[in-house]
């Protein structure tokens, strides 16, 4: 059974394309993006301020990017996250690498739909996580993670659909 990482931008698409592929593969999925937003629950934390708390706590970081280290290891999975094609890159991990991509203004228009709110608002807040990320993976890892250049399978989610975007995955996904 095939391992696939699935990467992008917030907005771009990741979860609502991994949560099909889970469908259509019938394997596990896992997002770290999850168990981020669960750490900053757990101490009081808005998804922005925990960002900016991890940039001087970065053993925050390191321990999710371990766990989904040990999750690639054992394979058969859809793992879900901005460094998840990284870490199987990096580690030698044989995996389906995916990034997802859209524009600015769908991205944000996306996230409003998930989460409502303003369209500046909106943008800013999703501007500011993304230099929040930029830095710390910089600082943590000395990576850019605009650097896409490793994955196997960059989509411009921008004009398709979840289900066009899947079966771009399927078909290069070897079973």
């Amino acid at each position: 059974m095939p391992t696939i990482t699935i990467s992008g931008a917030p907005g771009s698409g990741t979860t609502t394309v991994a949560k099909l592929l889970k469908e259509k593969l019938g394997i596990k999925h896992v997002y770290a993006g999850e168990i981020f937003r669960k750490e900053a629950v757990k101490r009081g934390m808005s998804l922005r301020e925990f960002g900016k708390y991890c940039e001087k706590n970065p053993e925050i970081d390191r321990k999710l990017d371990e766990f989904q280290k040990e999750i690639l290891e054992k394979g058969n999975v859809i793992l879900e996250g901005r460094l998840s094609g990284w870490i199987a890159y990096s580690n030698r991990i044989p995996a389906l690498k995916v990034y997802l991509w859209a524009d600015e203004e769908t991205r944000v228009k996306r996230i409003m739909k998930r989460e409502g709110g303003k369209y500046e608002e909106k943008k800013r807040e999703m501007i500011e996580r993304e230099m929040s990320e930029i830095e710390r993976y910089k600082k943590l890892y000395g990576i850019d993670i605009r650097d896409t250049s490793f994955y196997d399978l960059i989509i411009d989610t921008s004009s398709k659909t979840p289900e066009e975007i899947a079966e771009i995955i399927l078909s290069k996904v070897v079973k």
